[in-house]
């Protein structure tokens, strides 16, 4: 579970519920015409712009916001680091009993790989072309979320334009005007909460995430590609280093 996530919408919607508690009761907040045109209006955009599959895929892609975990930099290279070292020990074939620790299926996949015999740089392609893929199905999810964030305010302000169309042409009753001047107030705040909440914000985490998934992807191919070649551990060490901060390497020779 992704904390930042959680607290970060938790603390919008709770204090925005705050503010409108005080001010009132939460149902004047609550208008179906509204709910009807932003909601509605934002889905159906959506749909024009994308196949209806990619919509219901960013919707799992979405869980990433909440679910996805961050592996740790160090861990992993510390992880590489023992399998270099068995590999020069034992020759290549022994990372396959090795195989059963790991739980990241890309790296499970490079060391499969790296065991059936492939060379180095055909290692390298075929795993870079499949971070290549990913990064398209993470960019088309962060898209579509980018996409609903432009929408919902142009819907809430096709509301606002029907609700104030409504209420001019009934000045003359003003029972109707109240109802009328609350779609166009509330079809603007739908839309920008959806925009600016939740939209925008999930779109700006996605692209976060597969910026870090493809970082934690691209080491495990270096430091494949080095044991591969059977390269020195230390000079191994110091390449993998390279991906993170100086201030966060920790030298496994050390140890």
């Amino acid at each position: 579970m992704d904390l930042s996530t959680v607290i970060g919408i938790g603390a919008a919607f709770g204090l925005m519920l705050m503010a409108i508690i005080q001010g009132g009761p939460l149902s004047i907040f609550v208008n179906v015409p509204s709910i009807l045109i932003v909601f509605g209006g934002t889905f159906g955009n959506t749909l024009v712009h994308y196949p209806f599959g990619d919509v219901f895929d960013a919707m799992n892609v979405a869980k990433k916001t909440f679910l996805h975990q961050e592996m740790s930099i160090n861990s992993l290279i510390v992880q590489l680091m023992g399998f270099a070292n068995k590999a020069r020990k034992e020759g290549i074939l022994a990372l396959q009993g090795a195989m059963e620790t790991v739980e990241d299926d890309f790296l499970k996949k490079a060391m499969q790989m790296a065991v059936d015999g492939q060379e180095p740089e055909t290692l390298r392609s075929m795993l870079n072309t499949e971070i290549e893929y990913i990064q398209m199905r993470h960019s088309k999810g962060a898209d579509i979320f980018s996409s609903i964030a432009l929408y919902a305010p142009a819907m809430g302000m096709v509301g606002t334009l029907i609700g104030l169309v409504q209420m001019l042409q009934t000045m003359d009753d003003p029972s109707s005007i109240g109802p009328a001047m609350a779609v166009a107030l509330l079809t603007t705040f739908y839309g920008a909460v959806i925009a600016n909440v939740l939209c925008a914000p999930m779109a700006g985490k996605l692209k976060n995430r597969s910026a870090s998934e493809v970082l934690v992807k691209t080491l495990i191919i270096e430091g494949m590609q080095s044991i591969l070649s059977g390269e020195n551990p230390r000079i191994m060490e110091q390449k993998l280093h390279a991906f993170i901060a100086p201030k966060l390497r920790e030298s496994t020779f050390n140890k």
